[in-house]
C-alpha cells in the first residue's frame, strides 16, 4: 500500500488499497477495485487529490495508522456533527464527544509512533473536520509522551479535537480562535484549559501569535501542543508534503513559534519515513518503505531493483539522499497560520 495523487494513477497495474469516501462518509469506491476514468474525474470534482493504492512496488506493505479506520471516520462523524450543532444554534453532542474522545484515547495508547491517515484522500467537505481529529490524535500522543494524567490527556484531545470549532460561526475567519472558546467555554463539561486549545492554537512562543499576541509561559502547554499539531497536520495533509519535510518546517520555528522541548519531544514520536514512502538511497538504490522498526528513522525497507527487503537499522552505511516526492515543498513560501 502507498499514497499516491490521482495524476499518478494508473489503471492498468493499480488498484484501491482504502475506499474511497464521499461527503456523507458514504464508500463512492471499495477497496480492491480499479478506477475506471470516468470515476477518476469524479473523484478530481469532489477534489479528492490522493488515494491508497496496492501495486507491484507497494505489494504486502500495510499502514497502522494512530487508530484503526472506522474508529476514525466515526470521530469524523461525531466532529461534523458538533460543527452542524454551532451552525443551527443547538448544543453540542458532548456525550458523543467524551465517547469518541475515549475511543481515540485508547487506541493510540497502543501505538508506539506517529503515522497519520492525511484528509486528503477525503472529500473536501470532510476534510476539515477530519484534520480536527488528527490534531487532537496528535496531541493525545504528546501529552502521552510528557506524562499527563489520564484527565489531563481527556481535556487535552477534547480541546484539540474542537480547535477550529469557531469556524462553524460564520464572520471572519480570522476570529475563529475567540469565537471557539466563547463557544467552549460555555459547555459545561468542557473544562476551561480544553477551551484554551481553541483559543490560543494560533498563539506564538516568540509573541507574534494571534488573537492575544501571548508569548512563552503566558500560552498554555496544552495551546503549544495544539499549536504544533495543528500546523504538521495542516503541512501533511493541506501541503501534501512527507512527514520529513512536515518535521523540517516545525523544527524551523522552534523556539519562535514553539517551545523547544515541545519540538524536540514530537519530532522523536514521528517516523521521517512512513510505510509507503520511496526513498533514493546513497548508493543510488531506489526503495520503499515497508514497516516502520524500533528505531523509527531507520525504518524496513524494499530494493525496488532486486526486491530484498532489509532494516536501515542493521546497515549504517545506507543512506536515504532524497525522499522521492512529486511535490518538493518551497519552504520560504509556506505560511502556517491556517486554520
Amino acid at each position: 500500500m502507498r499514497l499516491i495523487s490521482l495524476d499518478e494513477y494508473r489503471h492498468q497495474t493499480m488498484q484501491l488499497a482504502r475506499p474511497v469516501f464521499d461527503k456523507q462518509n458514504r464508500v463512492l469506491l471499495a477497496e480492491g477495485r480499479r478506477i475506471h476514468p470516468v470515476f477518476l474525474k469524479r473523484l478530481l470534482e469532489l477534489d479528492i487529490r490522493y488515494i491508497f493504492i496496492e501495486d507491484a512496488v507497494s505489494k504486502g506493505i500495510t499502514m497502522e495508522e494512530m487508530v484503526d479506520m472506522p474508529t476514525w471516520m466515526d470521530a469524523i462523524a461525531v466532529i461534523k456533527k458538533c460543527f452542524e450543532a454551532v451552525r443551527e444554534k443547538k448544543p453540542i453532542p458532548v456525550k458523543e464527544m467524551q465517547k469518541i474522545v475515549k475511543q481515540l484515547t485508547d487506541e493510540v495508547y497502543k501505538r508506539s509512533a506517529i503515522v497519520l491517515a492525511p484528509t486528503t484522500f477525503l472529500s473536501e467537505e470532510l476534510r476539515l473536520y477530519a484534520h480536527a481529529v488528527n490534531v487532537s490524535l496528535l496531541s493525545i500522543f504528546l501529552g502521552k509522551k510528557k506524562g499527563f494524567t489520564n484527565l489531563q490527556v481527556k481535556d487535552l484531545a477534547m480541546g484539540a479535537a474542537l480547535h477550529d470549532i469557531g469556524k462553524a460561526e460564520s464572520g471572519d475567519i480570522t476570529d475563529h480562535p475567540t469565537r471557539g472558546f466563547e463557544i467552549l467555554k460555555r459547555i459545561n463539561e468542557m473544562s476551561l484549559l480544553a477551551a484554551h486549545c481553541a483559543f490560543q492554537h494560533h498563539e506564538a512562543f516568540d509573541g507574534s501569535g494571534v488573537p492575544r499576541k501571548l508569548a512563552g509561559k503566558n500560552i498554555h502547554e496544552y495551546g503549544q501542543i495544539c499549536s504544533i499539531a495543528n500546523d504538521y497536520e495542516n503541512l501533511v495533509s493541506i501541503e501534501g508534503f512527507t512527514p520529513h519535510y512536515a518535521l523540517e518546517m516545525i523544527m524551523t520555528r522552534s523556539g519562535i513559534k514553539y517551545r523547544e522541548d515541545l519540538v524536540s519531544l514530537f519530532v522523536q514520536q514521528i517516523p521521517f519515513y512512513p510505510p509507503g514512502t520511496r526513498l533514493m538511497l546513497n548508493k543510488g538504490q531506489e526503495a520503499i518503505v515497508v514497516k516502520i522498526t524500533n528505531n523509527i528513522q531507520r525504518p524496513y525497507i524494499r530494493l525496488l531493483a532486486t526486491e530484498e527487503e532489509l532494516s536501515l537499522a542493521e546497515h549504517p552505511t545506507m543512506l536515504v539522499t532524497k525522499v522521492i516526492v512529486d511535490k518538493v515543498p518551497q519552504m520560504e513560501e509556506l505560511e502556517l497560520e491556517r486554520g
